[in-house]
């Protein structure tokens, strides 16, 4: 980077600081706002937070639970399917 660019730079990054500031403070004001907000809106968020977490817990019940279920149900699987494959090795070894 030369000189030059650097010195175009400099004015924007110092127009750029009362923007951000602005910005920033707006930000700050709207998440007051949404803290002081309506109490029935607090009291239907509160709800609604409970539900979403009885849904992760029966997703985590689900999971824990029966993943042990489904992991031992797939290697039932294979070992059926590997069996299966002995076998029909073992008729087309006996065929002439």
């Amino acid at each position: 980077m030369s000189i030059g660019e650097i010195g175009v730079l400099i004015p924007i990054v110092a127009l750029s600081i009362p923007i951000v500031k602005i910005w920033t403070t707006h930000r700050q004001k709207l998440v007051e706002m949404q803290l002081q907000g309506n109490p029935e809106q607090s009291a239907e968020q509160a709800a609604h937070s409970r539900e979403l977490e009885d849904r992760v817990r029966v997703l985590e019940r689900i999971i824990t639970d029966r993943g042990f279920d489904v992991a031992t149900q797939i290697e039932a699987l294979r070992d059926s399917r590997k069996t299966e494959a002995l076998l029909d090795r073992s008729e087309q070894e006996l065929r002439p």
